[in-house]
């Protein structure tokens, strides 16, 4: 399958809707995180497992969006979009915390290799995607 590639204009424009499955991936993911250690106990077992289906089809979503979900610790909500700066492939980064996509980084770097997006990139109008 080939994937999409955002501009920052056009991430930002699908944080509306990725917001809203991060929402129900924390949520899932820290409900799951709490019950796991009880896991032997029947109706836990039963809970744990359709919090896991849940959790795949939300991720499932957001890689219909053309984008992947990063934090499976379930506390950041972190979500990275393929895209391109300056001809280089690159990761735009977003963290549910964050008021919009406004960083990204090489796919080698990881979250600590977070740069800013130049300001004039998260202002370009709308380009067909890629």
């Amino acid at each position: 399958m080939v994937r999409r590639s955002f501009t920052p204009a056009q991430a930002n424009r699908t944080l509306p809707l990725v917001r809203r499955i991060v929402a129900d991936l924390l949520a899932r993911g820290q409900e799951l995180r709490k019950l796991a250690p009880r896991h032997a106990e029947g109706q836990t077992r039963a809970r744990l497992g359709v919090l896991e289906a849940e959790i795949r089809d939300l991720v499932h979503e957001l890689e219909q969006i053309g984008c992947d979900y990063k934090d499976f610790a379930f506390d950041k909500g972190l979500v990275d979009f393929p895209g391109e700066i300056d001809g280089r492939t690159v990761l735009l980064c977003w963290r549910s915390d964050e008021p919009r996509v406004q960083w990204y980084h090489a796919p080698e770097a990881g979250f600590a290799g977070r740069t800013p997006i130049p300001e004039a990139l998260l202002r370009e109008g709308d380009e067909a995607p890629r």
